[in-house]
């Protein structure tokens, strides 16, 4: 599969290049200011530890999907409706995988960094986490264990991390109706936000009925206010990436504040 994958990716490295050059461009013209360039620096600081990451864990996550997939009472087969219904139950478990590390604090110090860009544009998509590799694939051992293919499962989550980074802009407004099924940039922008509306909202990854069905789902209202409710944290990609551990593991009644979003259950990282 690699090796199916990677004579493509200069070709998918090149769109990337040309969207977030466009994007630049329609931010300058119209005077938006969705780019800062220490923060650029940043965002892409931190991908590139993220990308030099998935080398480290490529092989451990695979691992993991096939030994659970060994365990399976059945297999489903390598078929075109096989790998719908896989890429449906992937986009399902990335929501409540998603809803998780909002909720749930040691899921939150891997996911923080994700939060903390104080502007919206495609580049703040690759703020990802250098160590989230070693807790997602454990979301998904159920659609192994439910016979769907590892590799199926692979491709799925990876597609529906790809199409999220067309959702960090603020160059695409309300979609209409396609905001009803689909997540949009629109949607994004409100999970993005740290108005007290916004809070823990939109947690879907390329299906938006997720949040409509459980009841998280959010439009977007008022002007987005970006970042993590404490306001700025930093632009070392060290600090960004490892400041969620670090809260985390804050001894008890520490007086310093917890940089964290402030979920609305009983169990979130502020509680």
């Amino acid at each position: 599969m690699k090796n199916d994958i990677g004579p493509y990716r200069i070709y998918v490295l090149l769109v990337v290049a040309g969207l977030i050059s466009a994007e630049i461009i329609w931010s300058w013209k119209k005077d938006k200011g969705a780019y800062h360039v220490k923060e650029t620096v940043s965002n892409l600081a931190v991908f590139a530890g993220f990308q030099f990451s998935k080398y480290l864990f490529a092989g451990y996550q695979l691992s993991m999907l096939v030994f659970f997939a060994g365990l399976a009472p059945f297999r489903l087969p390598q078929s075109g409706w096989v790998f719908l219904l896989t890429f449906i139950t992937a986009d399902f478990i990335y929501y409540w995988f998603h809803r998780a590390s909002h909720l749930w604090k040691p899921l939150w110090a891997f996911h923080m960094v994700h939060h903390s860009a104080m502007r919206m544009n495609l580049t703040a998509a690759y703020r990802l986490n250098w160590f989230s590799a070693l807790v997602s694939p454990l979301f998904f051992i159920p659609a192994a264990l439910l016979g769907m293919p590892p590799d199926f499962i692979v491709i799925s989550y990876s597609l529906n991390l790809a199409y999220q980074f067309l959702l960090h802009t603020e160059a695409v407004g309300r979609l209409g109706s396609v905001e009803k099924v689909m997540d949009t940039p629109s949607s994004h922008r409100v999970h993005h936000g740290s108005n007290p509306i916004y809070i823990d909202k939109n947690f879907g990854g390329v299906l938006i009925i997720w949040d409509r069905l459980f009841g998280t789902y959010q439009s977007e209202t008022e002007k987005v206010v970006y970042g993590l409710t404490t306001g700025f944290l930093s632009h070392n990609p060290f600090m960004l990436v490892l400041q969620g551990f670090i809260d985390w593991f804050k001894p008890a009644g520490s007086k310093s504040p917890i940089v964290t979003s402030p979920p609305l259950l009983d169990i979130s990282p502020e509680k």
